[in-house]
């Protein structure tokens, strides 16, 4: 036996290891959830009572609450997609007010994105909320 047959054998596949992530589970996604909004509202308020003693530790504390705000973001994106929950329903409160919190508007945002995953790709569909793509043809012409 080979060894890359033995790694076969004993580990499982990119696709296997990832399978228990395909749907949501009500547990990780609560717990996500708490785990992102808890210590990032704590955060600011270390942030708020640190101004009296430091701005300097406030300001630091910035970053690890710009790293919650971002899982927050994350959840917000999750959400947008009706992948962070099951439900429809706690798919769009849940990403309501994550929405409120990242300063996004909810649904305009969910609309837009949507918009994008159906065009991103598509030359003949390029435009709002697109990733930048060219053909050959046209980034040969752009300038130096």
């Amino acid at each position: 036996m080979t060894n890359t047959q033995r790694q076969r054998t004993t580990r499982p596949s990119w696709r296997e290891a990832v399978a228990v992530y395909e749907r949501p589970s009500q547990g990780r996604s609560w717990g996500q959830l708490a785990s992102s909004i808890v210590p990032y509202f704590a955060l600011l308020a270390a942030m708020y009572l640190l101004l009296d003693v430091s701005y300097w530790l406030s300001l630091a504390l910035a970053i690890p609450a710009a790293g919650f705000l971002t899982r927050i973001f994350i959840i917000f994106h999750d959400c947008g997609h009706g992948s962070f929950f099951r439900s429809k329903k706690a798919n769009r409160v849940v990403g309501f007010f994550t929405a409120l919190l990242t300063f996004i508007p909810s649904y305009y945002w969910s609309h837009e994105h949507a918009k994008h995953h159906s065009t991103a790709g598509n030359l003949d569909g390029r435009g709002t909320g697109d990733v930048w793509t060219l053909t050959v043809r046209e980034y040969l012409a752009l300038p130096r």
